[in-house]
């Protein structure tokens, strides 16, 4: 159903219809002009069921459906003006139409005992302790349907009467469903206990859902209950990690969701490569793929048919947020992928989303890793706006007369003027801040976190005061006397690749090793000296606040 679309919907009780048609769920797709017809067949507490295209034609914006007191079907088009018609459906067949038994005998026994579940679907129970004692053994109970419905009741329990039963829990589905209860009602002193509970179950003992289910139950634990800390969160990224990959793709996706999130050692070494892996491309590629791999189902070939490349993109999107374990070249192989991924079609959207998740990677890596990705050509580097004039006047700014100033005056501030003067004095040109700025430079937002007033203005006033060797620049002299001064941001063993214009990543040189004669870090920063020079007062205030506030407009030093 398209988005946005009316939807109308009604059972077929009533209608003077064969008895399959009597006990469909009629269903109206106003987008597509299509009428279907799902048939339900008991399945357990549940059921499964088949649509079956009902009625259709061009230009059909069906709107809603009821059955008369005639026994026919009537529908209704129209909408956003088009044409408004009444239809009237009527049976002229063979088969018998009189009025279908509407209850199923079919594990008839299963859904009255769904329905007892659901009872106690209710803000309040009279007598929990009661309740509680009812639906514990139902958390391991073999049809999924039940599970569910047993542990949404006791989501509505107090936990102290189910909580510390389910921790004791022996049985598989038993601790998979009630830990999933435990992350979305419990504390975040219930991570541990929730954590031990599920390590202990043999994962490899399991059927192929109760796998999938138990991976989403450690996920939600950690998105509902909290980060585990070291060592705990390295003991359990190393156990993903070992058991990763595994012969289906689906598992795989949640073991790297896992891994990802849990920063485990081997993430980016196990995930990068999956992703310079043959693409497949036609229902002759699907088969050969699926031929190498086992524990494949219909329902899967048939995706992995549509979206040949689902697999990738699951990685790619995952990775996005990883901000560990990289080594540069795969850093490289990755924002690499996104130029073969966009060569590919999709969607409306294909293109903007591909461009949102390759922004929060470059955003997640490490400022080395972003401007190496720039200088190899793998992204565009950033290029800044017309940048605005500093108003000033402006002055020689000592460190003394800038402390002096600042100390007792960041207060009342303009967060609006920092940032114009933060992209006025073109610090923007080479520093990240706030997901905004250049590469060359380290990326500014937290920068309150390392830096107070006194180190600021220095790091400002006196740049090669204190210059860090993560940016620091090298002086390389070459044989034929050439000399390059830059930041190395490359070395395949046999060449440096070397940025050699602070304000520009696209500005490399490449240097065969074999032609370097001398090589030393300059004494020099790479940051240019005098930028407040062009400031006023005003000016350098809001500044300094700006790079203080972690670009937080509410911050304490912004309010009047």
């Amino acid at each position: 159903i398209g988005p946005g679309s009316p939807v109308g919907v009604e059972f077929g009780y009533g209608t003077k219809f064969p008895a399959k048609y009597q006990k469909a769920l009629f269903i109206c797709d106003w987008t597509f002009g299509t009428m279907y017809a799902v048939h339900n067949t008991p399945a357990g507490a549940s059921y499964q069921s088949v649509k079956e295209e009902f009625v259709s034609r061009n230009a059909l914006p069906l709107t809603d459906v009821t059955v008369g007191r005639d026994g026919a079907l009537y529908f209704t088009v129209g909408g956003r003006g088009t044409q408004s018609e009444l239809f009237r459906v009527t049976y002229v067949g063979k088969e018998s139409t009189a009025p279908a038994d509407a209850h199923d005998k079919q594990d008839a026994e299963l859904r009255e005992l769904r329905r007892q579940v659901e009872a106690y679907h209710v803000a309040q129970t009279p007598d929990p302790a009661k309740a509680a004692a009812f639906l514990l053994p139902l958390l391991g109970h073999q049809d999924r349907h039940i599970r569910y419905a047993a542990r949404v009741a006791l989501e509505r329990l107090p936990l102290t009467h189910w909580q510390d039963k389910v921790f004791a829990s022996t049985e598989p589905k038993a601790i998979i469903t009630g830990i999933l209860g435990v992350a979305r009602q419990g504390e975040s002193s219930a991570l541990v206990p929730a954590l031990s509970t599920l390590d202990k179950l043999d994962f490899a003992s399991l059927a192929l859902s109760d796998q999938l289910e138990l991976l989403r139950a450690y996920q939600l634990v950690l998105i509902r209950l909290g980060q585990p800390a070291d060592p705990l969160r390295l003991q359990l990224g190393t156990k993903f990690d070992t058991l990763f990959p595994t012969a289906n793709d689906l598992l795989n996706r949640e073991l790297s969701i896992l891994m990802i999130h849990l920063r485990s050692p081997q993430a980016a070494n196990k995930l990068v490569p999956v992703l310079t892996r043959e693409r497949v491309s036609t229902q002759k590629d699907v088969g050969d793929v699926l031929s190498r791999n086992r524990g494949y189902g219909g329902a899967y070939s048939s995706m992995l048919a549509n979206q040949p490349d689902q697999q990738q993109y699951h990685y790619a999107f995952s990775l996005r947020n990883l901000t560990s374990g990289w080594t540069l070249e795969q850093r490289k192989t990755y924002f690499a992928w996104y130029n073969k991924a966009r060569t590919w079609t999709g969607g409306a959207s294909y293109q903007n989303f591909l461009k949102h998740m390759e922004e929060e990677a470059f955003a997640n890596a490490s400022d080395t890793d972003r401007l190496a990705v720039e200088a190899a050509g793998l992204r565009k580097p950033y290029v800044a706006p017309a940048l605005p004039k500093a108003v000033g006047p402006g002055r020689d700014w000592t460190l003394e007369e800038t402390i002096t100033l600042a100390s007792g005056k960041l207060k009342g501030r303009d967060f609006a003027n920092g940032q114009r003067t933060f992209a006025a004095a073109r610090c923007v040109v080479c520093h990240r801040f706030g997901g905004d700025g250049g590469a060359t430079g380290p990326d500014l937002t937290q920068l309150a976190g390392r830096f107070n007033l006194k180190d600021l203005s220095e790091a400002i006033i006196d740049p090669s005061k204190v210059i860090s060797d993560q940016y620091k620049a090298t002086i390389i002299r070459t044989t034929a006397g050439t000399v390059v001064t830059g930041r190395v941001v490359g070395d395949n063993g046999k060449a440096l690749t070397v940025v050699i214009d602070p304000e520009s990543s696209a500005k490399v040189a490449t240097i065969n090793k074999d032609d370097i004669e001398e090589q030393k870090p300059s004494a020099v920063s790479l940051m240019p000296k005098d930028l407040l020079k062009q400031l006023n007062e005003n000016e350098v205030l809001d500044l300094l606040a700006y790079l203080l506030s972690r670009g937080d407009p509410q911050n304490a030093m912004f309010r009047k």
